[in-house]
């Protein structure tokens, strides 16, 4: 195993957690989105990243806290968000906290993903 533990990891140890599902149906859309990047547990959430490693160029990030699940984006407030779902976070950061499956928005969530994506690679210089 490389340095970062792969995702599926993250979610089997979310065994008796109450969002576990959130998790499971959220990690998909993403993967489907990005199916291009570097994946794996960084900084004790699953992360998704266009550089040349886990932790450079990081695309998006899911973590289940108790009472709700986290799907942020390291430029998150650089998003254009019709549904005014995304609230600002740390510096340039961005998140959406849901706390069932039915928030989950595979549409919406791909055309963040796709944005915050280009982000990255333009950032990275690709």
């Amino acid at each position: 195993m490389g340095k970062f533990a792969p995702i599926e990891e993250y979610v089997a140890g979310l065994a008796d957690h109450p969002l576990r599902e959130v998790v499971e149906k959220l990690v998909p859309v993403i993967n489907a989105a990005l199916p291009e990047a570097s994946t794996g547990v960084y900084h004790q959430a699953p992360t998704w990243s266009v550089g040349d490693a886990l932790g450079k160029g990081n695309v998006t990030y899911v973590r289940a806290f108790g009472k709700y699940v986290t799907f942020g984006f390291w430029k998150g407030q650089e998003l254009t968000d019709p549904s005014g779902r995304m609230q600002p976070g740390a510096r340039e950061m961005g998140q959406v906290k849901l706390t069932s499956v039915d928030e989950i928005d595979p549409e919406l969530f791909t055309g963040w993903l796709h944005q915050a994506r280009d982000l990255e690679i333009a950032a990275l210089g690709k």
